[in-house]
């Protein structure tokens, strides 16, 4: 996990022995040459240190699209048998994409790990990324932005539950390859490495003919680092969430550093309307000038709405494009990638926005009409009836306390959060509270839940605190690039 371990050997041990151990470590192995070489450093290096207390399993995952790939992966099954690694195949079924396949193997891929590090109850999944990948990354990343980028990152926290580590990140093609020689192992070559209707093969050639242009992205990753602590503080100073809907930022928060708060507000952006990623540099750019600027008024990117008054900014999903989720039962899903929901009714539910339901929970108090308009007290009692009962608790709005703050509140921004709620409905009517209590209910981080580098984990911690969420799973390591951790 250093850019000093240069040699494929010195980085595996280096990497073993910053482990918190004991440990069982799920090896991805497509039979290329890097993840060959990587299990077999790896076992090398378990078995001439049995004190580490580490363990090997294996799995090899089958995309299915291409004649020959179930062969490649029996071929790496009886390698991990010659070895003694438990390995299991997984299989990318159903129908491919015609657009996007890379992207969609990528999910499909990991989602497979993940369920193979399950059922081997490993601890983490390593994976056979070397110096080449990341050159390759650095440089088409390169041609998109003006950006330092980070390029891969050496850990990723996948699905909130396993950590993926790549501990050959800093260690050359070519030396894994010279390792694998002097073993007497061979190794499969993809026949995808050489289609040049991929960029990242086009960008390979590019670099092989011109291999003297090497980066050190240590200082990007440092930096990184810092700018998450950062925008963690940002957040306990500057950051309230109202109702588990409304984000505020102060009019102070929006004249700190502008590398902070670009790099705040973007991932608040990404999270409030549920985007994977955050707005592009042009986007980021409007809002940022928008937000610092002297004139209040509002506007709208990456679905959210952006309410800037003069007790600060305010953000919230805008009612614009926000679909219905049917459940069947026992079935999960994400809503409008801003909720995690899973249906533990013995009937289908359907997840949907919350604003034709306004109406008729608000008559459930004496006091409201369809008619009438909502305010706070009326908003937060229609929240409270239709997600308080929900095993994820995520709005914390029964205490006198919040409901007063409420009253604060801007009424057309408070209105236009309620209205992206959450509504459960089963057969067209809201569930009852007694059904509610069955369906799992809690916020879903858009840019952060699926995949968190180890560069973003300080930021999203933070922020699964604010929104009272359980923390991220921590790193399985003692120590990174030797300082303990």
């Amino acid at each position: 996990m250093s850019p000093d371990a240069a040699s494929p050997q010195r980085a595996i041990l280096q990497f073993l022995t910053s482990l918190q151990s004991p440990a069982r470590i799920l090896v991805a192995i497509s039979g290329g040459s890097d993840s060959t070489g990587l299990l077999l450093l790896l076992d090398e290096a378990v078995k001439a240190a049995p004190h580490l207390k580490i363990s090997l399993c294996a799995a090899t995952v089958d995309h299915a699209l291409r004649a020959g790939s179930a062969d490649e992966a029996r071929e790496v099954a009886a390698l991990c048998a010659s070895l003694g690694i438990p390995h299991i195949i997984m299989i990318w079924q159903g129908d491919k994409p015609k657009t996007g396949i890379m992207a969609a193997a990528r999910e499909a891929r990991y989602g497979l790990l993940a369920a193979a590090a399950e059922s081997f109850e490993a601890d983490l999944i390593v994976t056979g990324h070397t110096f080449d990948d990341q050159r390759e990354t650095l440089q088409m990343r390169g041609v998109r932005t003006e950006q330092i980028s980070t390029g891969i990152a050496d850990a990723v926290l996948f699905n909130r539950r396993f950590w993926i580590l790549r501990p050959l990140l800093f260690s050359s093609r070519a030396d894994i390859r010279a390792f694998l020689k002097e073993r007497g192992v061979p190794w499969i070559d993809d026949p995808s490495n050489e289609d040049v209707t991929y960029e990242r093969v086009r960008t390979r050639r590019k670099l092989s003919a011109d291999a003297g242009a090497e980066r050190n992205i240590r200082a990007a990753w440092e930096a990184r680092l810092a700018l998450s602590a950062r925008g963690a503080d940002w957040l306990d100073r500057h950051f309230t969430l109202h109702g588990g809907l409304l984000g505020q930022v102060t009019p102070d928060g929006l004249r700190q550093d502008r590398a902070v708060l670009d790099y705040a507000l973007g991932r608040l952006t990404a999270i409030f309307g549920g985007q994977p990623f955050v707005p592009g540099r042009a986007q980021m750019d409007r809002v940022l000038t928008f937000v610092t600027g002297s004139r209040l008024g509002r506007m709208t990117a990456g679905r959210v709405v952006f309410d800037l008054r003069r007790d600060g900014l305010h953000l919230a999903r805008e009612s614009r494009g926000i679909l219905p989720l049917v459940l069947q039962p026992g079935e999960a899903g994400v809503w409008d990638g801003r909720f995690y929901a899973r249906n533990g009714l013995s009937t289908s539910i359907v997840v949907e926005a919350a604003t034709p339901y306004a109406p008729s929970f608000l008559c459930l108090s004496q006091e409201s009409s369809a008619s009438k308009s909502l305010d706070a007290k009326d908003t937060s009692r229609f929240i409270e009836s239709i997600t308080a009962q929900t095993r994820g608790g995520w709005i914390p709005v029964t205490s006198t306390g919040m409901r007063e703050r409420m009253h604060h509140l801007p009424k057309a921004a408070w209105k236009r959060a309620v209205a992206s709620a959450p509504a459960l409905t089963s057969e067209g009517n809201p569930l009852s509270e007694e059904s509610a209590r069955m369906v799992e209910l809690t916020p879903y981080f858009a840019p952060f839940d699926r995949f968190l580098t180890r560069f973003d984990f300080i930021f999203a911690n933070r922020l699964s605190a604010v929104f009272a969420t359980a923390p991220y799973a921590r790193l399985p390591l003692r120590s990174i690039d030797g300082k303990t951790i």
